[in-house]
């Protein structure tokens, strides 16, 4: 009795088999017999195994390396340089059936476009505009691969690295680079110090007493300590009041 049934379970089996389950994120690229006959959108699906394939496209955003190359800069400087490729699928029929690997594709798509663009730059350049630099790869990116479905949302320069002998040559640059603008910030303190010592003399040359009260201030100043020995100087113009004095008196 079971043999009697044998051709219904191999029709379920079959069935079975061809149960596909797509997930929110992905979409499903069909083909019949080889030939493209739809997508699929996410959710219970089935195909018929043997003349149907169905090739499973993620639609979120995901990344891709460029692998760490050596590039030479526009002035003649060789530095190693990766970074990051951030990319969704927009169009996954386009995606399977125009480029044989998009992912592959990409990745080296993206090294070309990064060493023909560094090599238009200057090593300050690349070291201080990494942002702009990235966003011109990307455009270069993008533009090739939308014809493959494919959408570039940016790409960022990770490491640049340059040779040894040259971050010696930068590290002392910048120590005296460093040491240049401190010495022109004192020098601009002195200035700015003499002027106000300028004007506090002249203040106290014109104004009656100025010169008194800023002895007094001293004098204040230096505490109730018994170890200090302050010398007090006679104004000039207490002395000139005394002389002038004398002479009346003696005159009288």
């Amino acid at each position: 009795m079971l043999f009697d049934y044998w051709p219904v379970g191999l029709i379920l089996l079959y069935i079975i088999s061809g149960i596909r389950v797509l997930n929110q994120y992905e979409n499903g690229v069909v083909f019949t017999l080889g030939k493209y006959t739809g997508t699929y959108q996410p959710g219970f699906k089935i195909i018929f195994p043997i003349i149907q394939r169905m090739v499973r496209i993620d639609l979120r955003i995901r990344t891709l390396d460029i692998d760490k190359q050596q590039v030479m800069t526009k002035d003649n400087v060789p530095i190693m340089v990766n970074g990051v490729v951030y990319y969704k699928v927009q169009k996954p029929d386009w995606a399977v059936i125009k480029v044989e690997d998009f992912i592959y594709a990409i990745s080296q798509y993206a090294q070309t476009a990064l060493r023909d663009i560094i090599g238009q730059e200057e090593l300050d350049t690349v070291l201080t505009q990494r942002e702009r630099i990235g966003n011109q790869i990307q455009k270069i990116v993008d533009k090739e691969t939308d014809q493959w479905g494919l959408d570039i949302q940016s790409i960022k320069l990770q490491d640049v690295e340059v040779p040894d002998d040259l971050k010696r040559l930068m590290s002392r640059q910048a120590a005296a680079e460093r040491e240049k603008r401190a010495t022109v910030i004192k020098a601009e303190g002195d200035r700015m110090a003499a002027k106000n010592l300028a004007e506090a003399a002249r203040v106290m040359h014109t104004e009656p007493g100025a010169m008194q009260l800023r002895t007094l201030q001293t004098l204040d100043g230096l505490g109730p300590t018994a170890s200090n020995t302050v010398i007090l100087g006679i104004p000039v113009e207490l002395m000139e009041m005394v002389n002038a004095l004398k002479g009346k008196l003696k005159k009288g």
